[in-house]
């Protein structure tokens, strides 16, 4: 029987960002209608973490807006992740907080964090296009730092940006060379607040590069994320013969998700488990 690891995400912070990721509905310059606010409290992210648990999630990602951590964000963070480690020992923290030091990385480490999530989202080549106000490299040194600490890494990417195969091609080699412990595939969705005018990739494009990205990162585990119940619809559980091997569950930041319970009850129809540990 094969396994899929369930990753669920905890927005704790949304909309307050000074970053012009185009992608992003959160950019400073975006017109999208999103729910803004800073840090939620431990008590509601507590809460957030038992539902997943008892939702079969394994990876339970705690998110920040903004573009890096400072020390007052990092304290709040590793809080949040002592309280929810202590109370599901079982769940593997990620933390998604922006670029970090290895000392702030050390600290969240140090309060239960299993892995950190900084995705390089394009090549380094096309970064320039869809990204202004930090660079390429900066996200890079991060998923370095990270790893330098001995936290695992979940570092990914977004597809359909308008970048081209031979971009496609260069972020797989640099995902590569960081041998990260996850990867998630995100798939653009167009939004009226955004700058980026692209069309929805088709179903079929998206699972090249799903096939692509097995083929580049052999020994990671390829989750599929943002965009899959759009971009894939009716097929959306054809990911798993791809050799996808974990999805993210329920929301995410901005978007709503397929419904956790209708995820949950096609992969036991199709004689699937959900990993734990």
């Amino acid at each position: 029987m094969k396994q899929i690891m369930l990753c669920a995400i905890s927005s704790l912070s949304c909309g307050i960002c000074d970053e012009d990721c185009g992608y992003c509905t959160q950019n400073i310059n975006s017109k999208a209608k999103i729910s803004r606010y800073h840090i939620k409290s431990q008590d509601q992210v507590v809460a957030e973490a038992k539902r997943a648990s008892e939702s079969h999630a394994l990876g339970f990602c705690l998110v920040t807006s903004g573009a890096r951590l400072d020390d007052a964000k990092t304290e709040k963070v590793a809080r949040i992740a002592h309280a929810v480690s202590k109370n599901f020992p079982r769940l593997k923290l990620i933390a998604c907080n922006g670029m970090a030091t290895r000392e702030q990385l050390k600290e969240l480490k140090s309060a239960g964090v299993f892995s950190y999530n900084h995705n390089l989202e394009t090549s380094r080549e096309y970064f320039p296009k869809i990204c202004t106000t930090h660079s390429w490299d900066e996200r890079w040194q991060t998923n370095l730092n990270a790893k330098s600490v001995g936290l695992e890494l979940c570092c990914g990417g977004i597809y359909g940006l308008g970048e081209s195969e031979s971009d496609r091609v260069s972020l797989r080699a640099s995902l590569a060379e960081l041998a990260p412990f996850s990867s998630p595939i995100n798939f653009f969705i167009p939004s009226s607040g955004l700058l980026i005018k692209q069309e929805i990739l088709s179903a079929n494009e998206a699972f090249k590069i799903i096939d692509d990205s097995v083929k580049a990162l052999p020994n990671t585990r390829l989750m599929i994320a943002g965009g899959r119940e759009k971009v894939l619809g009716n097929r959306q559980y054809e990911i798993f013969s791809h050799g996808v091997t974990a999805i993210v569950l329920g929301d995410y930041l901005t978007q709503k998700g397929e419904l956790v319970s209708k995820d949950i009850s096609e992969l036991i129809k199709r004689g699937y488990s959900f990993a734990v540990a």
